[in-house]
């Protein structure tokens, strides 16, 4: 079966290898919106002789159009422009979602790799399952994101594969897919089933009601995850984590702070664990540093994850606590070069670095 006509959004302000990979795999009749802040970006000034491609203004509302012509066919530019009440991410994706054209829609990030396959594979996933994520294993590139693998394995991958939550890096849904996050009764499934009878009021109302959303919040794939049922393939994608101390510990207290913003008990229950799980590690360390190496094994044996990071499951629990009351304590954290205070789930204050 032919996948029907897709845009894929891509969020990034630069054109990097993930970029090319994508555009390889489009369709005639798929689109590529590779999405920045502004025209100030590396990736908003590409150009070459070709004429083939275009830049739509979006931020201004002009929607002008910019010879960009080293630009793949099926590929756009579009600036999304600088976030006011929400992160830079979200603010992206918001406005990828109010330009693309196709009802079929896929979401990802340009920091990992994406295989030839890729998108044709999430196609076959969303024919056989409907929604579908694939699930982010995290890889450190500096001692501090190594010591977090096994947490991020275990409250990250594993949480993505059995907990019906969204990777913003690779999801594939339609947007009569999209719900009420507020329906709680069913009326959601029948709308949907309205929606593909051909009620189109209701499909742009849902459509809408996320890009508002997503101006006014952090994290696109808990806001994502709030409207969309969705099922996580049975494969992984390895994320490049980290590069810095400094910048691991900001991706902590951020991942931290969306537990505590979309799943609040869920972060009540990680405190928990983790001071839990610590204290048995400290005074029973035998048997609690075998237990959490075992479940780390397992963990990586289930995902395919080929790290010997896993031996670090130890001492990763032990000092866990202090790392989480450090990202409770936290009243900002630094993101793309902006720094973000989140008061509420619908509270964002943005300033730059």
């Amino acid at each position: 079966m032919d996948a029907p006509p897709t845009s894929v959004l891509l969020p990034t302000v630069r054109w990097t290898e993930a970029c090319e990979e994508v555009a390889n795999q489009l369709g005639a009749d798929d689109e590529l919106l590779v999405i920045c802040d502004t025209a100030t970006d590396p990736v908003a000034t590409r150009r070459s002789e070709s004429g083939s491609g275009i830049e739509e203004d979006v931020a201004s509302g002009s929607g002008a159009e910019v010879d960009c012509g080293s630009l793949p066919d099926g590929v756009r530019i579009v600036l999304a422009g600088e976030p006011e009440d929400c992160s830079g991410k979200a603010n992206a994706i918001a406005t990828g979602m109010e330009v693309a054209t196709r009802d079929r829609i896929v979401w990802t990030d340009d920091d990992f790799r994406h295989p030839p396959d890729w998108l044709a594979t999430l196609h076959a996933d969303y024919d056989r399952q409907g929604s579908t994520t694939e699930v982010p294993v995290f890889v450190g590139r500096d001692p501090l994101a190594r010591l977090f693998e096994p947490a991020y394995a275990i409250g990250g991958t594993v949480s993505v594969a059995v907990g019906g939550i969204v990777w913003g890096g690779a999801v594939v849904f339609e947007r009569v897919d999209l719900r009420d996050p507020t329906d709680c009764d069913g009326a959601s499934d029948r709308a949907a089933a309205s929606d593909r009878d051909g009620d189109a009021t209701r499909n742009r109302e849902a459509v809408e009601s996320l890009c508002q959303d997503l101006r006014r919040t952090v994290s696109d794939d808990g806001t994502l995850t709030e409207y969309l049922d969705v099922t996580a393939a049975d494969r992984t994608r390895t994320v490049p984590s980290g590069g810095s101390i400094r910048g691991s510990l900001e991706r902590f207290v951020r991942f931290f702070q969306i537990v505590r913003h979309h799943a609040p008990r869920s972060a009540a229950l990680n405190v928990v664990l983790s001071v839990g799980l610590a204290g048995l590690c400290l005074f029973a360390p035998v048997i609690g540093v075998a237990l959490v190496t075992i479940l780390s094994v397992a963990v990586y044996a289930r995902f395919g994850i080929r790290r010997a990071t896993f031996l670090l499951a130890g001492p990763s629990v032990l000092v866990s606590p202090v790392f989480i009351a450090y990202a409770v304590a936290r009243r900002t954290f630094v993101w793309g070069g902006r720094r973000y205070r989140w008061r509420s789930l619908f509270d964002v204050e943005v300033s730059a670095v």
